[in-house]
């Protein structure tokens, strides 16, 4: 459930939980000691010492990839079939794309493997149905934007004393693109949107959306390789963090742990860790908790690999848990396992929440968002949140190579929260399967 912090080039997030990990250091970590005080750097508990970088495991995106990536693209845009019967995605002649307009973000990287941060000065990105696309710079990052570049990619630079929007428009009507449908990326601040439309106005501005998601929501085989190393190094800190848990450690300390194992990996992450009664809030309370015998200790989190994320919950508790935190930990995963089963191909995406909520609700826990209080699950890849999502009423066409989190939970004010999340991933063969390693074995024992 984790959703990214509101980084230059990210898009804007409901909860924080990558705090930033320039707080710990590859070999040790900046703890506060429980009572308060100073902080001080100590080394990570024993548990950490067996993690180490991921190396040669990981396969960067090709440059051949970005390229097979615009060329899908621009073939969308012509209207040819996408291979996805998806309202969402489903694309025909009539509904033909002239260009598309990318800003710095998630999937300026998807197309062109460009990282890049958001800022006033547009850089942008114009994907015309045929021909090479089209890079808008301010003129003194031309030089850096070009070290950048892997592809044969026009580039139009604009001074600091003209419109980069007006640049785009004339760059269009230099290749002979002077009306039709411009399809504007998700995520593009309304400000250049609308001077892009104030600059040329005789285009019909429409979502990208059905381009951009039948190409990104549709992973290849190397992009789940990715994503599969992302969730291994996420079990692998997850471990070491709960086998390190001690009474009267804050949730803070405990997240400072996560993230020194993720550095220690070499990669970035967090996590978000709930303890108590705060956990019955999916997304925590702004009251410090310290960690106590019997409490349940509910950590979310995860990392990137070459940008593909993760997104795992594990939930345990300090001791001995109560026969009422047993019994709900039993439902959950009972969850799960039906929201797995009902994962396939052809289904439509809403069905799937309503799998597992009705788990849930059978066993008392209902009726609707009365305890499981949130969706069954949101896409992921670039994006810690992406499209397609797994909630009540939503119609996609579960398709092979979609990926999503499955992480039901039921939560209990004023008493505790409960969640367990796995990624998983549509397979050719209809069916789902897990990303992670394996659902929690109990409570005691939350990785096999």
């Amino acid at each position: 459930m984790p959703i990214r912090p509101f980084l230059p080039n990210s898009k804007p997030s409901r909860r924080h939980f990558l705090q930033g990990t320039s707080a710990a250091s590859i070999g040790g970590l900046l703890v506060n000691p429980p009572g308060g005080g100073q902080s001080a750097t100590q080394p990570l508990p024993p548990a950490f010492s067996a993690l180490k970088p991921l190396g040669s495991r990981v396969r960067p995106i090709t440059t051949d990839e970005f390229a097979a990536r615009l060329q899908h693209t621009q073939q969308l845009m012509s209207g040819a079939p996408s291979g996805s019967q998806s309202p969402a995605t489903q694309l025909s002649q009539a509904s033909r794309y002239d260009a598309l307009f990318l800003a710095p973000g998630s999937s300026l990287y998807y197309f062109t493997g460009i990282r890049w941060g958001l800022s006033e000065r547009l850089l942008g990105l114009l994907i015309p149905r045929t021909g090479a696309p089209i890079m808008v710079v301010p003129a003194f990052e031309e030089g850096r934007l070009r070290e950048k570049l892997h592809l044969p990619f026009e580039v139009r630079a604009w001074q600091e004393n003209e419109s980069p929007t007006q640049l785009a428009a004339t760059a269009l009507a230099d290749h002979g693109i002077r009306s039709g449908r411009i399809g504007i990326e998700e995520t593009v601040g309304f400000t250049f949107f609308d001077h892009f439309r104030q600059a040329a106005p005789e285009f019909e501005y429409v979502s990208a959306d059905p381009v951009t998601i039948a190409c990104r929501a549709h992973k290849s085989a190397h992009e789940l390789e990715l994503m599969r190393l992302a969730c291994d190094a996420t079990f692998d800190v997850f471990r070491a963090v709960f086998a390190s848990l001690k009474e009267g450690m804050s949730q803070d300390e405990i997240a400072q742990l996560v993230e020194g194992g993720f550095a220690k990996m070499g990669l970035q992450g967090g996590a978000l860790v709930l303890l108590g009664a705060s956990a019955a809030l999916p997304h925590g309370s702004v009251k410090p908790q310290t960690l106590k015998e019997g409490d349940v200790v509910l950590i979310d989190g995860g990392c990137k690999v070459e940008g593909y994320e993760s997104d795992v919950t594990r939930t345990s508790v300090l001791g001995k848990p109560s026969e009422k935190i047993a019994r709900v930990f039993e439902i959950v995963r009972k969850s799960q396992d039906a929201a797995l089963d009902a994962a396939r191909a052809g289904r439509l995406s809403g069905t799937v929440d309503d799998a597992a909520r009705a788990v849930i609700t059978n066993a008392g826990y209902g009726p609707d968002y009365k305890f499981f209080t949130h969706r069954l699950g949101h896409g992921i890849g670039l994006d810690g949140h992406e499209h397609p999502y797994l909630v009540r009423g939503s119609k996609t066409n579960l398709e092979p190579g979609m990926t999503f989190s499955n992480e039901p939970g039921i939560y209990i004010p004023g008493e505790f929260g409960l969640r367990c999340e796995d990624d998983m991933v549509i397979t050719p063969d209809g069916s789902a399967q897990l990303l992670t390693q394996g659902f929690a074995i109990s409570l005691e024992i939350p990785f096999g």
